[in-house]
């Protein structure tokens, strides 16, 4: 027989190890989000305050404190005066792009995609794979042939040689299909086109509205990709009056000393700089905001098939 007093001994030696086991554990995760806070909060923390302090402030003081408004409101006279108030022009040329481009990517997009899974017809699997390739690869790598196209149509310098190429979102096209292929069952489809409804009015009536998450979704993603996009205008546009923000930006960084030694004398000073990187994320932070119920159920769409 066993010994009671042997299994007594024996449980908190067990005890002992999943309680050392959960400490690892905990101490695991506090470094992770030590980690986590020192590579993506401090750098955040750092842009939110550095607009309020001086550039001297910010040199020599200590890296998270809080300065004054009036040195806020300096900054933020120097930046608007920048080139005419260059700032809102750019601000302003981003919401132009962002937008139309994300107009003409629903349009084209989400028919696409409900094209895709609702339909059979030859080339199907090869078009699907010319999609996920064209997803893989780097924006930059397709900057030079859309340059040459838009230079062969006559409209590279024009606000429509950066619209259309962003317009193109192949990642909203199998985002779609996904969940039309997944979610949507095809015998509700059936049914509304035994009771006599045209294709059209399938799609617009019924496949439509059942897809709204996604087709929040891919507007979330297509304005951020538009809004974010650096290289392709910076390539397409000549002119300072027609440039984006964040090609924008590279114009501030370009007139600041701290950057380019021969500037000379510029009011563009750090202050500056880190309120024009977050007066050009707030737009996102706030479509962000005003969608994010619709973003979790577009994320989750697709999870399950009924």
């Amino acid at each position: 027989m066993t010994n009671p007093s042997s299994i007594a001994s024996r449980v908190p030696a067990g005890r002992n190890r999943a309680g050392a086991t959960s400490m690892a554990a905990r101490v695991a995760w506090v470094m992770v989000v030590g980690v986590f806070l020192c590579f993506f909060a401090l750098p955040i923390a750092w842009m939110l305050l550095a607009p309020t302090r001086s550039d001297a402030g910010i040199v020599h003081g200590a890296p998270f404190t809080f300065g004054s408004l009036d040195d806020l409101a300096a900054g933020w006279r120097h930046l608007y005066d920048f080139q005419s108030h260059a700032i809102v022009t750019w601000i302003g040329n981003s919401a132009l792009y962002s937008f139309s481009a994300l107009a003409i990517t629903l349009v084209t997009a989400v028919p696409a995609g409900y094209a895709l899974a609702t339909t059979r017809f030859r080339g199907k699997v090869a078009l699907l794979t010319t999609t996920l390739m064209v997803m893989l690869m780097p924006n930059a790598t397709l900057v030079l042939p859309l340059y040459l196209e838009m230079n062969a149509l006559g409209l590279d310098g024009a606000r429509l040689s950066v619209i259309l190429p962003l317009s193109f979102f192949p990642f909203g096209v199998y985002l779609t299909y996904i969940y039309y292929a997944t979610t949507v069952s095809g015998d509700l489809l059936d049914a509304a086109r035994i009771d006599g409804a045209s294709e059209w009015m399938v799609f617009r009536r019924i496949a439509l509205p059942l897809a709204r998450p996604v087709v929040a979704l891919v507007a979330f993603f297509s304005f951020v990709h538009s809004w974010n996009n650096f290289f392709l205008p910076f390539v397409m546009l000549p002119d300072s009056q027609q440039y984006p923000a964040q090609v924008g930006l590279n114009n501030l960084l370009t007139a600041s000393p701290m950057f380019n030694s021969s500037s000379g004398i510029s009011q563009i000073l750090r202050p500056e700089l880190a309120l024009a990187a977050l007066l050009t994320s707030i737009p996102v932070l706030i479509v962000f905001l005003f969608s994010q119920r619709a973003l979790v159920a577009g994320m989750t769409a697709g999870a399950t098939k009924e």
